[in-house]
């Protein structure tokens, strides 16, 4: 620091040493003047951008340049006593810069009027550049951190420790009361991977979740800082004895590691997650079969506390959630439902929860895989109408062949399903295509037989034509008033056989018959175009077993697309 000038002209200066140690003076000499004012100009900078590493890496600089004067020892010790109070170094340190500061001020007194007017305009500098040092260099004045998962250990072992925790005892009930604990459930369905009509069960993949409130396990969360313990070990705390009433094969998931969790809250809040896999059953009504929709249940029931000890609740908001995008082979996911299903025995009341889960059947499917290949074959079997009723091996082996790919298509049906005591839909279905191939099959013998029957008739004809011959000329003229075309409805015979009779011609002729032509019938007369049963017996088939199955068809669709599930209701 620059003092007064001296006797001798020359500049006076007084070296501050960084130690605090006691300044040196500069005499009149150039040279040494140069070194001096060097010297002083250090100190000046250094006052200006300071750092003092005593408190925390956080101090003004104004400590670090020079050794306080005796009057300040006051505020140090004070200045100490509250960095031992608990007082922030950052804050400690800031104060002891100003003062100083203030005290360097008064050693700088001495230094000419030059320096002396400069820093009485600008007094407020040196302290602004202790705050500007402090705000751009905050990460030196951080406490340290605190390791909470230590924290956590000591905090397990506070609450989970012998003597203090017993995982036999169950909690109490809300308020501390001494009712039942409740527990609220919810599941995250992964994926339904199949169901089987045959044995009457789905497979399903979850994330089952339970939560309750145990008061013995609450601890201090270091002002929010520790959300939760976690835990691996669902032995260590009291669990519910939940389990799966309808279940038939389950298992828990352990790779890579146990997929299994349990959550510990501050307030005593117990959280547990498991992801499982599970194959329950699912008693299905086939009446509608494949127009069915069924209702397949997820039951969870206590299996030992009774009511007085332990309730199960849905969680409030969305108790079931299922996955995005969820895939069925042969089903859709229409809708599920949740609801209690409590259950009364000789022991008392359980606690039950249940999901009841709607699929409907994807009918496509089985459109393509059952109605319209059965549809084809009913068609085909009816090729043989159109076929020349003297073409018997081509007919026998058109009608054996879909009478037993027709057969064989219904056993494969039948073999998908369950055995059971009622009639299905399917089971129509199959058997009306069916009857129908084999009545086109029964509608070729009856041909064949109507065509030997014509030829044999034929055969007489040609064997006996002078019969034929006598007999139509035995016929009295007066049977001449039928129409050629047989329109009449009876033929007149001579009413006078014998001569015996008293009746003579004369008088017979007097008589006049009016007769009513019989009225033409388009059917008849079309069918008159075809000589042969046979021939009428395949026209007619061409016609009548289209139709039929026509309306075979419509009250069919009519009665089970269009029809309420009985099971639903």
């Amino acid at each position: 620091m620059l003092g007064p000038r001296g006797t001798g002209g020359a500049d006076v200066v007084v070296v501050v040493g960084s130690g605090g140690g006691s300044g040196r003076s500069c005499g009149g000499g150039s040279s040494a003047g140069k070194v001096c004012e060097r010297e002083a100009k250090d100190v000046r900078v250094q006052r200006q951008l300071p750092f003092y590493p005593d408190f925390d890496g956080c101090v003004p600089l104004a400590a670090s340049a020079r050794e306080p004067p005796s009057g300040s020892r006051g505020a140090t010790s004070a200045r100490e006593n509250h960095t031992s109070r608990g007082i922030p170094g950052t804050l400690v340190g800031l104060v002891s810069g100003v003062e100083n500061e203030l005290n360097g001020r008064a050693i700088g007194r001495s230094v000419g009027r030059s320096r002396r007017r400069a820093g009485a305009m600008w007094p407020g500098v040196p302290l602004l550049l202790v705050l500007l040092a402090v705000l751009l260099h905050p990460s030196r004045c951080t406490q340290p951190k605190v390791n909470f998962r230590e924290k956590e250990k000591q905090v397990l072992d506070n609450i989970l420790g012998p003597g203090r925790y017993d995982a036999r005892i169950r909690p109490s009930g809300e308020n501390g009361t001494d009712g039942p604990t409740n527990v609220k459930v919810n599941i995250f369905l992964r994926s339904i991977s199949k169901i089987d009509d045959y044995n009457m069960e789905y497979s399903v993949q979850l994330t089952f979740r339970e939560q309750w409130l145990d008061e013995r396990l609450r601890f201090n969360d270091f002002g929010g800082k520790l959300k939760y313990l976690t835990l691996t070990e669902a032995s260590r705390v009291w669990m519910p004895d939940l389990f799966f009433s309808n279940e038939k094969e389950g298992h828990f998931h352990n790779i890579i590691m146990p997929n299994v969790y349990i959550r510990i809250f501050p307030h005593g809040s117990v959280l547990y997650s498991i992801r499982i896999s599970l194959t329950l059953s699912c008693p299905m009504n086939l009446k509608l079969y494949p127009l069915d929709r069924q209702t397949c249940s997820l039951r969870m029931a206590s299996y030992g506390w009774t009511t007085d000890d332990l309730v199960f609740l849905w969680k409030e908001g969305d108790p079931v959630q299922v996955v995005k995008n969820l895939h069925l082979p042969r089903f859709t996911l229409e809708k599920f439902l949740t609801d209690y299903c409590n259950s009364k025995t000789n022991t008392g009341e359980y606690s039950c929860l249940k999901v009841d889960l709607l699929f409907k059947r994807e009918f496509s499917y089985y459109l393509i895989q059952i109605y319209i290949p059965c549809c084809m074959l009913v068609i085909v079997s009816w090729v043989s109408f159109w076929l020349d009723q003297s073409a018997v091996p081509a007919r026998v082996s058109l009608g054996v062949t879909t009478l037993l790919t027709m057969a064989t298509q219904t056993s494969g049906i039948n073999a998908s399903l369950p055995p059971v005591s009622y009639t299905k839909a399917i089971d129509v279905w199959t058997g009306v295509c069916l009857t129908f191939v084999f009545g086109a099959l029964l509608e070729f013998a009856l041909v064949n037989y109507a065509s030997r029957s014509d030829m044999h008739s034929d055969n007489i004809k040609k064997q006996f034509p002078q019969n034929e011959m006598e007999h139509s000329s035995s016929i009295d003229p007066s049977s001449e008033l039928l129409e050629p075309d047989g329109s009449a409805n009876f033929a007149m015979k001579p009413l006078v056989r014998h001569p015996e009779d008293s009746m003579s011609m004369d008088k017979l002729q007097q008589c006049e018959i009016h007769m009513q032509p019989r009225k033409k019938n388009c059917c008849r007369s079309w069918l008159s175009k075809f000589p042969t049963r046979s021939k009428r017996i395949d026209v007619i088939s061409r016609i009548f077993f289209p139709i039929v199955f026509a309306f075979f068809n419509l009250a069919y669709w009519s009665t089970y697309l269009f029809r309420e599930d009985e099971g639903q209701e």
